[in-house]
């Protein structure tokens, strides 16, 4: 008998020990408002973390970690040295955005890993939970490592819990995000970029991005196994993933949630996980609206190249200045003023550009000084033909001319499949070229508008200089392709746009493009494109047409009233690919402004207005598509009409194929 006791409470103190020892290796992180939750455990000796939103698993326990070279794993034989826990809760002011003030509130978990073997290398884990999703991050300390470390895969996955659809644009292709996005399971991914947004078989709205992408290789997402995402880091061209010495820190690898898709919309976890704005005197930087000699060129009217036709000229640009004049638009971008273009740059390998000299045909002087004449500012073209090597020897001279010329917005674009014809755009080194030029830029006060860039990871929080950048399917491939089917404007909102603002050039009133290529044309209404300024967000907003299709057209008001800086966002409605509605307060006036959109079926919207001040009066300018305007019947008509609204009413939207509605309400 005592036989049997003794082993049944050696048994008994080895079960507690057990327990004691799990508890020591699980750690749970809950966000302010107890809906989101991350569970952190050691699985044996290897990193696990799982995340689920009240009672609904999202991600099922998952791997992380990294392999160096030689198959060096930094994945498993860790043991915790020590846990963190801490609460954040600031409200900052955007310099410019879609919302003035963002509350920035978490609750954080860093664990301290160590290996347990002779390395004892350390590896922290930090976690934040927040009401609107939940986000982590490696860092890799100093720790007298004096070699270079190279990262060769990162382990992270996400093992998400269910199957849903998934909307996705693939990640190793040359067109540098520019691809329409399709709809498929999580379960039949192939390697895809992120955002990646998905609707859960739950109903949840997820989307996994990540943020503060610096010195560290873009993450895509890889499909394994079933729902089983793995991040798949962009490599060097050599292979190598990330390249360091010493330490590193990864980039935020971030879940949003959401109970419905447009909640992500108005999530900004993104922006509170990059650094604080670095710029002291933000005097210089603001938002812009735009007229260019741009959609002339992709529509065959001018080139880009001298020329008979050359779009660049000083006669023509002097003749789009007096334009801006009328509209009352106070920018112009010209591109093509400078040396190095031909008829086939595109196809160059390497091609050579000057970014200071001006084709025999131009004058920046003149054109500077006569805009400045005007009250209109110029805003530079930079095409680098992804010969990143040519740009950055004569980026300072480039750079300074633009500030002797009074131009203080630069637009630059990337075009080639690769960076220096070996580098992807997203890999560590387009990473660190991005960044260095918009560092640059801020050395010389000017703002960046990105063309096939690296994607948008909130670093316009520390830089506010990066106004916005392309980094999507715009609407130039109606010019000169099949074009952009209907309901490609709806996706954007709830992919694309949740890594931040993008120079998507809406504004097209001629949308059958009456001056272009035979058989191309833009696949909406001219209504749609008003709204598209409401739904699609960027401070600097390019009225794309031709300047002579706005003069004498009533809803061009609409295209010059919409501001660019807002003092609040909220979306009404929405189904991704279907339709969205959204709404935002002007941040110098009391006026909101509303647009609203749909693929191609025609639908009818009820909104309330519950979101006007109550007790107030507005006249409603409605501008919509006539009756029977739809996308193959008088697409270009708008109806524009007048009504006074409160706070109690709502308004009924009556949208054509592939239409929209745009109004400003006007407090009275």
């Amino acid at each position: 008998m005592i036989k049997k006791l003794s082993i049944f409470s050696a048994l008994f103190i080895s079960l507690i020990s057990c327990a004691q020892q799990d508890e020591k290796n699980v750690h749970e992180l809950t966000s302010p408002d107890g809906q989101n939750k991350i569970r952190f455990e050691l699985s044996g000796s290897s990193p696990r973390y799982s995340v689920s939103h009240e009672e609904t698993e999202v991600i099922s326990p998952s791997e992380m970690g990294f392999v160096l070279t030689n198959n060096d794993s930094l994945s498993n034989n860790f043991e915790i040295a020590s846990v963190e826990e801490s609460s954040y809760d600031e409200t900052w002011e955007q310099v410019w955005g879609e919302k003035k003030n963002i509350r920035n509130h978490y609750n954080q978990l860093v664990v301290n890993l160590q290996e347990k073997n002779e390395k004892q290398r350390k590896l922290e884990v930090q976690f934040r939970a927040f009401d609107d999703g939940v986000a982590f991050r490696y860092v890799f300390p100093e720790q007298g490592i004096n070699d270079s470390i190279f990262i060769m895969d990162e382990l992270t996955t996400f093992k998400l819990k269910e199957d849903g659809k998934a909307w996705w644009i693939p990640a190793y292709h040359e067109q540098r995000y520019e691809n329409l996005f399709e709809a498929s399971p999580v379960s039949e991914l192939d390697t895809v970029h992120t955002p990646l947004t998905i609707e859960s078989e739950s109903g949840l709205a997820i989307s996994f991005h990540e943020a503060n992408l610096e010195d560290f290789a873009s993450m895509t997402l890889e499909n394994t196994s079933g729902t089983e995402l793995k991040a798949n880091l962009v490599p060097w061209a050599d292979g190598v993933k990330v390249r360091t010495t010493e330490s590193f820190t990864t980039p935020w690898r971030t879940i949003q949630i959401g109970e419905e898709p447009t909640d992500l919309i108005t999530s900004y976890l993104i922006l509170n996980l990059n650094e604080p704005n670095t710029i002291e005197d933000t005097s210089w930087i603001e938002p812009v609206k735009y007229i260019g000699i741009w959609w002339g060129m992709h529509i065959g009217k001018y080139t880009f190249w001298e020329g008979e036709n050359h779009g660049a000229s000083t006669e023509n640009a002097k003749e789009h200045i007096d334009y801006a004049n009328q509209l009352g638009i106070d920018h112009l971008l010209i591109e093509g003023w400078n040396k190095g273009w031909t008829p086939s740059w595109y196809e160059n390998a390497m091609h050579q550009f000057s970014f200071t000299e001006a084709t025999d045909d131009f004058d920046l002087k003149e054109v500077t000084d006569y805009a400045a004449e005007n009250g209109v500012q110029i805003i530079g073209y930079h095409e680098t033909g992804s010969n990143i090597d040519n740009y950055l020897k004569q980026i300072d001279s480039a750079f300074a001319l633009y500030n002797k010329m009074g131009v203080h917005e630069v637009k630059i674009g990337h075009v080639g499949s690769m960076l220096n014809m070996e580098e992807w755009h997203h890999g560590q080194f387009g990473v660190n070229y991005f960044r260095y030029v918009l560092k640059k830029a801020s050395e010389h006060k000017l703002t960046v508008l990105f063309h096939e860039p690296i994607k948008d990871t909130g670093e316009r929080r520390t830089y506010p200089n990066m106004l916005a950048r392309e980094g999507a399917r715009g609407i130039e491939y109606n010019a000169w392709s099949e074009g952009n089917p209907p309901e490609h404007v709806t996706i954007l909102p709830f992919t694309r746009f949740l890594a931040g603002p993008m120079d998507f050039t809406a504004g097209i009133l001629d949308v059958e493009v009456s001056q272009g290529y035979p058989g191309r044309r833009v696949h909406s209404t001219s209504a749609k494109q008003l709204a598209l300024l409401v739904t699609v967000y960027s401070p600097i907003q390019m009225l794309a047409d031709l300047p002579e299709n706005y003069v004498n057209k009533p809803e061009f008001q609409f295209l010059k009233d919409v501001p660019m800086d807002w003092e609040d966002t909220k979306v009404l409605n929405g189904e991704i690919g279907n339709y969205i509605t959204t709404v935002r307060k002007d941040i110098d006036s009391e006026d909101w402004y509303l647009g609203s959109i749909t693929d191609e079926n025609a639908r009818d919207l009820e909104i309330s207005l519950s979101f006007l001040d109550e007790g107030a009066t507005y006249e409603a300018q409605i501008y919509a598509d006539a009756e029977g305007t739809g996308l193959d019947n008088n697409p270009s008509e708008v109806k524009i009409n007048t009504k006074e609204v409160t706070a109690a009413d709502n308004l009924t939207l009556q949208l054509g194929e592939s239409g929209g509605a745009a109004i400003r309400f006007k407090k009275l």
